[in-house]
């Protein structure tokens, strides 16, 4: 017989004369705990988009969708990202049981189902309300962003990749054979004409069965055109930034990864994953599949615009961000650019310096509008050419030195194989200015600020990510899939930070507001 009676928070039970003890979660569970602070603000959040992914009719879910959006958080703020290991969690350990509100564990299939399915189209909806309620809590603001991006390896194999400069040059190679064999230039040009050759055509199939002249070479012209059309499909996935991609994950790029077992620098398919910081919190991530930071500046900047419904006022970045088109596009939304020059740290080099054929080693006279080699010798305005880029107006302009004849330097100056064709510059007069605007904003006061906060606020995440999180490679493919991932650790992220923030007595600080003395 068993009786249960009531003591205090417990039950307790009697077995053949022997009492046993029921534990209760909320009394293990500290008040501080984070996985409390956790399941508080994701309560909050508005969850109508996840639930209207799921049919009305059929069976009702096994597991609320609210609370595997929670395990999925959590699992990430605990450095558990495999879907099996999150299962074994969730049936063994009692944060995570707490955290399911005695409901029944899902397995391992429920929650990779999840992940990549109605989670996939919500996760940057509920991530972004998060950031939005950090801004009506007064841990955020929009007064300064801090932006920087990593190369993170894609799960891609290694050896599926697939190269612009191999693939152009094999298609200018069937695309020779073809002009020759037939005189067309267009994959639609030969599929019509194979129709009309396979119209007095017998073809024949089969061992023992001689094909006629005719039935052959239709076949290799039909080779062509499939290797033809192949080749394009190729670049058509590339596109016209990309040089490469992996063809288990055609979103994946191969880039060159710092962290690499051989400290070699090899080649991985990869993302460039961007990240925006404010107050010590990642308020906007993303994954592009360029190589470089150039071109994922401005779209970046516009979708946190979009989602945060706000601009920041001061945008700091590295060196890696810098061109006139960032430079024009942060002028034309009002946004203080912060952005170090690529020259910046240079400049300050002994070797920069010896290089006396640089525009930055001549002097500038602005009354004359000419430049002054080390020589003495003068290099006038020839020409100069206005265009209209992003609604602005760009100026580019041509100095030529009046005479180079006998000049001791010229070697090391002027690079023309012509001893006779004087030294000549061509400067992006719009760049230099804006360039020149920055520099200065980042020798101020402020900039030196913004700098420093950068080093320590945006390269501390990413070092945060993956070292302390764990977190150095994806576990799905494509860039849908991916973004999914990104979102929830950058939501554990920020989780983890205000439950720190919290424990330290130091909530509402913004260290991009302090001054330097």
């Amino acid at each position: 017989m068993k009786q249960k009676k009531k003591q205090d928070q417990c039950s307790v039970y009697e077995r053949g004369g022997q009492l046993v003890l029921a534990l209760n979660s909320e009394m293990i569970i500290p008040e501080n705990a984070p996985v409390r602070l956790l399941n508080a603000q994701l309560e909050e959040l508005e969850y109508g988009k996840l639930y209207e992914a799921y049919s009305s009719n059929g069976r009702k879910s096994a597991a609320e969708p609210r609370v595997l959006f929670k395990v999925l958080v959590y699992g990430d703020l605990c450095g558990i990202y495999s879907s099996r290991k999150l299962e074994e969690a969730c049936q063994y350990r009692i944060d995570f049981r707490w955290l399911l509100e005695d409901r029944k564990p899902p397995d391992h299939s429920t929650l990779a189902r999840f992940r990549t399915g109605r989670c996939r189209e919500v996760v940057e909806d509920l991530f972004y309300q998060f950031v939005r309620k950090l801004e009506e809590i007064g841990e955020t603001d929009h007064k300064a962003v801090f932006i920087d991006g990593t190369k993170l390896e894609s799960r891609a194999g290694r050896y599926t990749f697939v190269w612009r400069k191999s693939v152009e040059k094999q298609i200018a190679k069937v695309r020779e054979q073809v002009r020759q064999a037939t005189g067309l230039t267009t994959p639609a040009a030969l599929r019509a004409h194979l129709e009309e050759l396979a119209v007095g055509i017998a073809f024949v199939h089969g061992s023992g069965r001689r094909k006629s002249p005719e039935q052959k070479a239709w076949e290799h012209l039909s080779g062509l055109l499939e290797r033809w059309e192949g080749y394009e499909r190729q670049l058509e996935v590339m596109g016209e930034t990309r040089n490469s991609y992996a063809k288990t994950d055609p979103d994946a790029t191969f880039m060159r990864m710092k962290e690499d077992h051989m400290r070699n620098g090899q080649l991985k398919p990869g993302y460039n994953v961007q990240i925006a910081v404010n107050s010590e919190y990642i308020t906007g991530i993303e994954a592009f599949s360029d190589r470089n930071d150039i071109q994922t500046l401005r779209p970046f900047l516009r979708r946190l615009e979009r989602f945060q419904q706000a601009r920041y006022e001061e945008v700091t970045a590295d060196a890696g961000y810098e061109s006139l088109d960032n430079y024009l596009y942060l002028d034309s939304t009002g946004q203080t650019c912060f952005i170090k020059p690529t020259n910046y740290d240079q400049k300050k080099s002994k070797k920069f310096r010896k290089q006396i054929g640089r525009v930055e080693n001549m002097a500038y006279n602005l009354e004359e509008d000419c430049f002054t080699c080390t020589q003495g010798r003068k290099l006038p305005l020839r020409r100069e050419c206005t265009e209209i880029r992003d609604g602005q107006f760009v100026s580019t302009a041509w100095y030529r030195c009046e005479d180079c004849t006998g000049c001791p330097c010229r070697s090391q100056c002027c690079r023309a194989k012509d001893p006779n064709q004087p030294k000549e510059l061509c400067l992006q007069k719009t760049f230099w200015e804006k360039r020149a605007e920055t520099t200065q904003r980042l020798t101020s006061e402020r900039g030196v600020h913004l700098r420093l906060c950068r080093s320590i606020q945006v390269e501390g995440a990413f070092a945060l990510l993956k070292n302390d999180f764990g977190f150095r490679r994806f576990l799905t493919r494509g860039q849908a899939n991916i973004r999914t991932e990104l979102f929830l650790l950058a939501m554990a992220f920020d989780l983890k930070k205000l439950w720190m923030k919290g424990e330290h007595g130091r909530l509402q600080t913004r260290a991009s507001e302090k001054m330097t003395a």
